[in-house]
């Protein structure tokens, strides 16, 4: 499976952005799929994950209220819609995808079998 993140950019605080992960490959099973982020000196954060039939979200609590995933009807796009952007939320963003595993790990990044190349975003003035 190889998953193709894009939708970064530069936007000033308060604004959206919109990041998009593209699946392709093997996409038959079916996939919880994630967003992780990176921000400059500090280790990879979960962000949000949805379930593979699309039942249950979970974010972290940073994002509540203002970040939505959700992923299309042949479920191989997920999206991360973020609103009200912070500084604190400039990081590079990683989206992942997994089969197999209980829900209960799916905020843990070591759960996940495939990874994309990261966006990055930027929230400055």
């Amino acid at each position: 499976v190889q998953l193709q993140a894009s939708g970064g950019g530069l936007v000033q605080p308060g604004g959206s952005l919109r990041l998009s992960c593209a699946a392709s490959g093997r996409t038959s099973n079916g996939f919880d799929m994630a967003w992780f982020r990176q921000a400059p000196g500090k280790e990879r954060e979960f962000v949000a994950a949805i379930r593979w039939s699309s039942r249950s979200t979970t974010y972290t609590d940073s994002v509540k209220g203002r970040f939505t995933i959700a992923r299309d009807a042949a479920k191989t796009t997920v999206y991360l819609q973020m609103n009200s952007l912070k500084p604190e939320d400039t990081a590079v963003y990683y989206c992942a995808a997994r089969s197999g595993q209980i829900l209960s790990t799916i905020r843990f990044a070591e759960y996940y079998h495939y990874w994309g190349q990261g966006t990055l975003v930027t929230v400055s003035s």
